[in-house]
Formats: structure tokens, sequence, C-alpha cells
């Protein structure tokens, strides 16, 4: 597999900041805001493209875990820039226990700095940088990781959120 190289556009959201406020709509229908998590920790994992294989399985790696973070009042959200029919497709066929929101026009994406150029095979262009944040329950980003390798990432999140 080539390696893939990404550079945030610009460096977004940081470490012991407040999380930017977003409200998304999500596969189920419904609007999901930041401000609903108050006083509960939050993961919002970006990735780059619903029902590709590396997407699906840190969507899988995390339903696994749902009642782990549930247990560590943590909740999940996954985000990404594809329409709320796809996210519900993706959500449906691989039986997720996840929230998907939608941002098609990348504004929270962008907020938190999960946007930017990507090289693959030799072509630069832009696109969603596989990132994670860990929103403690004052809404301030206590960790954030620029995902490169899935396997193990969604264990991890769930160890720094048990942390809290």
């Amino acid at each position: 597999m080539a390696k893939s190289r990404v550079k945030p556009i610009r460096p977004g959201a940081a470490e012991g900041a407040p999380a930017p406020a977003f409200s998304l709509p999500t596969e189920d229908g419904r609007e999901v805001a930041l401000k609903e998590f108050a006083g509960a920790n939050l993961v919002v994992f970006f990735y780059p493209r619903a029902d590709t294989p590396t997407c699906t399985r840190e969507a899988v790696d995390f339903t696994r875990l749902a009642a782990k973070f549930a247990a560590a009042d943590t909740a999940l959200l996954g985000v990404s820039d594809d329409p709320v029919r796809k996210q519900k497709r993706f959500h449906d066929k691989h039986k997720l226990k996840v929230s998907l929101a939608s941002d098609e026009a990348r504004e929270t994406i962008r907020a938190y700095g999960a946007w930017g150029e990507k090289t693959l095979y030799g072509r630069t262009y832009e696109g969603v940088l596989r990132t994670t944040f860990l929103i403690d329950a004052k809404g301030r980003i206590a960790r954030i990781w620029r995902v490169a390798r899935v396997d193990g990432h969604a264990d991890e999140v769930l160890a720094a959120a048990k942390a809290l």
C-alpha cells in the first residue's frame, strides 16, 4: 500500500482550548450540536469517506467499544463531508452504534483543522484528514490524534477517556 502524507491547511483546534461549536445533521435525520454533550465527554472522529475499508474499520472499532465508552461517560460521533443519505447507508450496512454526522459544507471539519493537503500515489489533493478529538465534560479539547493507523486507535482513545 502506498504511504499517504497529510498536511493540515490550518492548525484548527488545539489541546486545552474550547472545542469549536457545531450543529450538524446525522444519519437518523436529527441535528446534533456540541452543546448537547455539556457535562459529558465526547469523542469526535473525522474520517475521509463513508464505507471505504479504513473508515469502516475505524467506525466498527468505535462501535465494538461503544458500551465501554458509555460506561466512561463518553459519547461518540463520527463526522465526514459525505451527504446524510450516504452516512445512513454506511451506518445501517455495518450496524454501527455511533452517530454519524454530515458536514457537506466542511465548516466544522475546517474549524477543527481536519481538512488539509493529502498526497497519495504521487497525487496531491485536499480532503478530510483522519483526526480524532477527545472533548472533556467542560467542552475543552483534552486530546487530539492525527491518525496514521486505525488499528488500536479506538482502544487508545478509550484509555484516554477513562483517564479523564
